[in-house]
């Protein structure tokens, strides 16, 4: 079949509507192409979704060399030498590079990552090209069904570890761990990486992870107190301005006892006290 495009505008009220019953309706067509979004898109072959890519999630390459199954010089040759076949996988395993287990779970781990923000509910249109086929060549082809009851139940573990969304592209700051409080290994690396600048997504880049399940572990330690999150800075206390006083006659002067002046409020002290209250809660 010739490449053509089909579009399908949608606005960014209805945009995971929209995108959900177009990928459904290609997959009943059996279709082979690529499907396209602002925030990532799926490769089909056949109506099953075989890759995925998004500009927020580690791609195969990064999660295979970077997560240190596979050195960066093999992942180069195969590319070199396999590339144009659209055959880098079969090369990969077979060269040695890596066994068909690790690669199937790496590709499956990349492609529900990726998956997850082209599926998102960004605005923008969603549009299709038939006929379109991956460099990389099939590994383990996913019904289009799966990979969007996938990505739903993804976003409704999100908002039930901490319903604040903004934790997921704010940068990450760390906080001190209350006294005897738990840090697991998963969250002492995720935690040597924040440095109030990084991004979650940076984070699963440099570490070579999919950024999906370093959302989840962030939004863990913000639900903990082991990070910042724009909910918990929020909750800092905010005194208003005193407002400024009108001109007017002069009140009589009464005497009784002198009122105490208040000092301004210990901001510090404030922190401190939230801060050892949520560690007892």
């Amino acid at each position: 079949m010739t490449a053509a495009w089909v579009d399908a505008p949608t606005r960014a009220r209805d945009a995971a509507p929209a995108a959900f019953p177009m990928l459904m309706r290609l997959a009943a067509e059996r279709a082979t192409g690529v499907f396209l979004r602002d925030q990532g898109i799926l490769y089909l072959a056949e109506g099953h979704v075989v890759h995925a890519e998004s500009p927020s999630a580690p791609g195969l390459d990064v999660l295979l060399t970077v997560g240190g199954a596979l050195p960066a010089r093999n992942w180069q040759d195969a590319l070199t030498r396999a590339g144009a076949r659209h055959e880098v996988g079969r090369d990969l395993v077979g060269s040695g590079g890596v066994t068909a287990g690790e690669l199937e779970l790496c590709h499956l781990g990349a492609l529900f990552d990726a998956a997850f923000f082209a599926l998102g509910t960004a605005s923008g249109p969603t549009r299709f090209r038939y006929g379109v086929t991956h460099w990389f060549g099939r590994v383990r082809p996913v019904p289009a069904a799966v990979v969007a009851r996938e990505t739903r139940r993804r976003r409704m573990l999100l908002d039930s570890v901490w319903p604040c969304p903004d934790v997921d592209t704010a940068p990450v700051v760390p906080r001190p761990p209350a006294p005897g409080q738990t840090v697991t290994g998963r969250q002492r690396a995720l935690l040597r990486l924040a440095d109030g600048v990084r991004t979650p997504k940076a984070i699963a880049w440099a570490l070579g992870r999919p950024t999906f399940h370093t959302l989840v572990e962030i939004r863990r330690m913000a639900a903990a107190g082991l990070v910042e999150s724009p909910r918990t800075q929020s909750q800092d206390p905010v005194f208003p301005e005193p407002a400024p006083a009108l001109p007017g006659p002069a009140a009589p002067t009464l005497p009784g006892p002198t009122s105490p002046v208040c000092a301004e409020p210990d901001i510090a002290l404030l922190r401190r006290i939230r801060d050892a209250l949520e560690a007892n809660l």
